[in-house]
């Protein structure tokens, strides 16, 4: 086996992950909940909701002002990636780990539900990846590596369903899958599978599954997506996860590892948590003790990253006031049609940043338990039931999807006939299953149903694989590796192509949004227009840019005529070598005590303000004020003028006071306003004849600091920046210019 690990300062090597891929074994099977970390105190404060923390990660960006803290929500979080190439997916999973995700979901290629076997090799997929020996190993097997750098297990996912499902439970249990979505009913209705072969085969698909220990999640929360008025089909989502959770246990799977995927079924500007809530409470009211799937509503996204975002943090308002074990973040890619990575990313942000803002709100509120909520949600229970009776009268599920019973979008019991029908004989796969043989038997781990087993000297419950030694599960040097079939549409070749971009070692570099190298970027514009013409604009200024494959991907009125924000998908045509860029200084900083001496030995006094009409005070005293580890701390002499200081004024205290140093904080950038006040600053103290006897500092938010040496100032500091590399900065500058 490698002894490849990953640095925490290098990129991640998709070769490496890659090599001897054909010995490499699943270091577990089976799922794992987030530990519990009641009472976790960071930088001060107490978290009552949360899970234990991670070794390594990314803060969300606020966490500078708290000493870095990343506090882990409760829930196991989750994030979709499947972009049609799973090694691009592969530093994805590493991204998304960073950022708190530990359910990472693979979604599979278009179409390979009716796939009718495994495939083998690495082909490019559409619309997700497919999924094979080879892209599963090298994934988990990255995701092991990965779980050693953040400290935490990472939940790997993807689909059993269609009319290959018990092979790929079967390739799922050997490949260290640790959950995957399971439920006949999503063959039935969403896939036109023959229900007969997608029950029988489900039958063996879940035993399969419990033996590995995988979390099952199950489809009902297709029918919110697919029903015409989704928010009338709360009864019959109920009725699916009824079936489906029933139809599990019957096979084996334990209830803890049953999890139901629940969705919020509106959205706003309809008054959603008026009506989610109620559904909320059902649903977990009427199923104790199975687990809860919360995923976002997705039915109504459009393309806007804004709207997605607060959709998303409303449907896990709903998750906080009842609960969830996993939940699920959605990015606009629907809407967008191009996995935008980076949307993943701030997904698990947005669920981050949401949980750790409720930490503890259960302590402070709690659902009435009379009103409109309880009474809901006991007329959705009332009708769900009653949806059962209907069904199990009318013949049971088979004959009720054949009449058009599900994904009807009637409140029920009210009809729309618009339901999904199914014919019982229909299908793919119709006709193809057939009883066993009175003496059948298979030798192999995880089989349902009668085996035979005494005839060959085995009690009942016994594994059958004893007889030759263990199967594959036992022994998985047994498994037939097939590397790539495929001499043009494998890994390989793909890597191949943009082999001179692939870190490490890396000689170009390329914006990318879905694939390494594919040149995509995203441009935002405003336009005083209506939607056509603001379109058109858009598309025209990305020709004038010379962007290749420009096209509108998001559309927001602002007004119907004179406002729109559009964005634009579009292709870079150029590389860029590495060796060729110009990298950004690292800030130099200073020791604590380098400074203190430097400052004890020579003393200063510096004067600052924020200039012109700018009322912004929090950066400027961030860098100052010794309780936030400002300049003072370092033995500085600090005279604040306050907010709106006229350049003139900054520049007169500074000659008043003997100061040997101006700090100019400049927020406000509209018509570049900051820039021109530094270079005003600047002007005044030359007419003055004080220029060369001054260091000139000026910093805020929008200011770079190229720009601001180019309007006049000494050094310029923006996001990000600490009282020691402003510190730091005065004292070299002193030093260099003997003042």
């Amino acid at each position: 086996m490698s002894d490849f690990r990953l640095k925490p300062d290098a990129p991640l090597d998709v070769r490496e992950i890659l090599r001897d891929l054909e010995h490499y074994r699943p270091r577990r099977r089976g799922w794992t909940w987030r530990r519990p970390a009641p009472g976790l105190v960071l930088h001060g404060f107490s978290f009552r909701d949360a899970s234990e923390s991670l070794k390594r990660s990314v803060p969300l960006p606020p966490a500078h002002h708290f000493g870095g803290i990343d506090p882990q929500p409760a829930p196991v979080i989750t994030t979709e990636i499947a972009s049609g190439r799973f090694e691009d997916d592969i530093r994805r999973m590493r991204m998304a780990a960073h950022h708190g995700a530990d359910h990472i979901m693979v979604i599979r290629t278009a179409g390979q539900s009716h796939f009718d076997g495994l495939i083998e090799g690495t082909p490019q997929g559409v619309g997700g990846v497919p999924i094979t020996r080879k892209q599963l190993r090298a994934q988990r097997k990255a995701l092991d590596l990965i779980e050693d750098e953040v400290g935490r297990p990472i939940n790997y996912h993807s689909y059993v369903s269609g009319v290959a499902g018990p092979e790929i439970a079967v390739l799922f249990a050997e490949e260290g899958v640790n959950g995957a979505h399971q439920d006949p009913q999503y063959n039935v209705i969403y896939r036109n599978i023959n229900m007969v072969r997608s029950f029988v085969d489900a039958c063996e698909s879940k035993t399969v599954m419990a033996w590995a220990d995988m979390a099952q999640i199950d489809g009902a929360h297709n029918a919110n997506a697919t029903a015409r008025d989704a928010w009338k089909v709360m009864p019959e989502l109920m009725v699916q996860h009824a079936v489906n959770a029933s139809f599990s246990l019957g096979c084996g799977m334990p209830r803890d590892l049953v999890c139901l995927s629940t969705v919020p079924p509106t959205a706003a500007p309809a008054p959603s948590l008026y009506m989610d809530l109620p559904y909320a409470v059902a649903l977990r009211e009427l199923f104790t003790g199975f687990r809860m799937r919360a995923q976002m509503n997705t039915k109504y996204i459009q393309s806007s990253v804004r709207e997605a975002t607060v959709t998303h943090v409303l449907n896990m308002l709903v998750s906080k006031l009842t609960s969830a074990d996993i939940q699920s973040t959605i990015t606009p890619d629907e809407g967008r049609n191009v996995p935008w990575h980076i949307y993943n990313v701030e997904a698990c942000d947005t669920a981050r940043q949401t949980f750790s803002g409720l930490d503890g709100l259960m302590e402070m509120v709690e659902l009435k338990a009379a009103g409109p909520l309880r009474e809901k949600a006991r007329e959705l229970k009332e009708r769900a039931v009653l949806f059962m009776e209907e069904l199990l009268e009318n013949g049971g599920y088979f004959e009720g999807v054949a009449a058009g019973q599900f994904v009807d979008s009637g409140l029920y019991p009210e009809r729309a006939g618009d339901g999904i029908r199914r014919a019982v004989d229909g299908g793919i796969g119709a006709g193809t299953v057939v009883l066993r043989e009175k003496d059948y038997l298979a030798p192999v781990t995880a089989h349902y149903g009668y085996n035979n087993l005494s005839q060959y000297g085995l009690m009942e419950g016994e594994d059958p694989a004893r007889l030759i030694g263990g199967c594959t599960f036992q022994k998985p040097e047994l498994i037939r590796y097939i590397d790539e079939l495929d001499e043009t549409d494998n890994v390989s070749v793909r890597m191949a192509e943009h082999e001179r971009l692939r870190q490490p070692g890396a000689e170009g570099i390329q914006p990318e949004m879905e694939w390494l190298g594919d040149g995509v970027v995203l441009l935002t514009m405003f336009f005083p227009a209506e939607a056509r013409l603001a379109q058109a604009a858009a598309l025209e200024a990305a020709r004038r840019m010379k962007l290749r494959e420009a096209e509108v991907i998001s559309v927001e009125i602002m007004h119907p005529v004179d406002g729109t924000r559009v964005e634009v998908k579009a292709r870079v045509p150029f590389e860029m070598d590495i060796a060729g860029l110009t990298l950004p200084k690292e800030p130099e900083v200073m020791g604590e005590d380098a400074l203190r001496e430097a400052f004890a030995a020579r003393p200063m006094t510096v004067v600052c303000g924020t200039v012109g009409e700018d009322e912004h005070s929090v950066g400027l005293r961030e860098i100052i004020d010794i309780k936030h580890g400002g300049i003072e701390k370092y033995g500085i002499s600090v005279h604040y003028l306050g907010t709106s200081v006229p350049p003139e004024k900054l520049v007169n205290a500074a000659v008043e006071l003997g100061a040997q140093a101006i700090l100019a904080s400049a927020v406000i950038s509209h018509d570049n306003i900051h820039y021109k006040n530094i270079a005003l600053v600047d002007r005044l103290a030359r007419e003055m004849g004080v220029r060369d006897r001054l260091v000139f500092l000026a910093g805020g938010t929008q200011v770079t600091p190229e720009l601001a040496r180019e309007a006049g100032a000494d050094e310029g500091f923006g996001r990000g920046t600490r009282g020691a590399h402003v510190a730091t900065a005065l004292a070299r500058l002193r030093e260099a210019r003997d003042l």
